[in-house]
C-alpha cells in the first residue's frame, strides 16, 4: 500500500479504499486476514482507532468479516460485489464524463476500441 495521503477525503477512507483496491487486484483473495490494525497503524504512523473506522467500514459494507481473536478476513463473494460497485460507479459517475469528452473531441469510438485492443495485444 501506498504511504501517501491526501488531503481531500480522510484518511479511513483512503485506507478503505486501498484495501478495496488489494482486494480487486488479488493482492488480497477471499478468505485472506487483512493485516492487523496494530500493524497497519505502526506501518503507516496512523492513529489505531483510524484503522479501525476503515475495517469498519468495510465490515459494514459486507466485504469483511470479523473472527473474534483472529482478526478481520475478506468475505467469500466480495469480489464480485466490489467489481459490481465499482462497475456501477464507473457507469454512473465516470462513463458520462468520459462520453462527453470523446463526443467533444469528435472521437470515433469504434477507432477508439480498435486503438485501445492493439494497445493490450502489445
Amino acid at each position: 500500500m501506498d504511504q501517501e495521503w491526501n488531503d481531500n477525503q480522510p484518511i479511513y477512507r483512503q485506507l478503505r479504499d486501498r484495501v478495496v483496491d488489494m482486494i480487486l487486484e488479488g493482492v488480497l483473495a477471499e478468505g485472506d486476514a487483512l493485516p492487523s490494525v496494530r500493524n497497519v497503524a505502526t506501518e503507516y504512523q496512523i492513529n489505531p482507532l483510524t484503522v479501525l473506522k476503515a475495517y469498519q467500514a468495510l465490515q459494514d459494507e459486507a466485504l469483511v468479516d470479523k473472527r473474534r481473536g483472529r482478526g478481520m478476513f475478506v468475505r467469500d463473494g466480495a469480489v464480485s460485489r466490489l467489481r459490481e460497485s465499482e462497475r456501477q460507479q464507473f457507469l454512473e459517475q465516470e462513463w458520462p464524463q468520459i462520453l462527453e469528452r470523446i463526443e467533444r473531441l469528435g472521437l470515433d469510438p469504434e477507432k477508439l476500441l480498435s486503438a485501445g485492443n492493439r494497445e493490450r495485444q502489445s
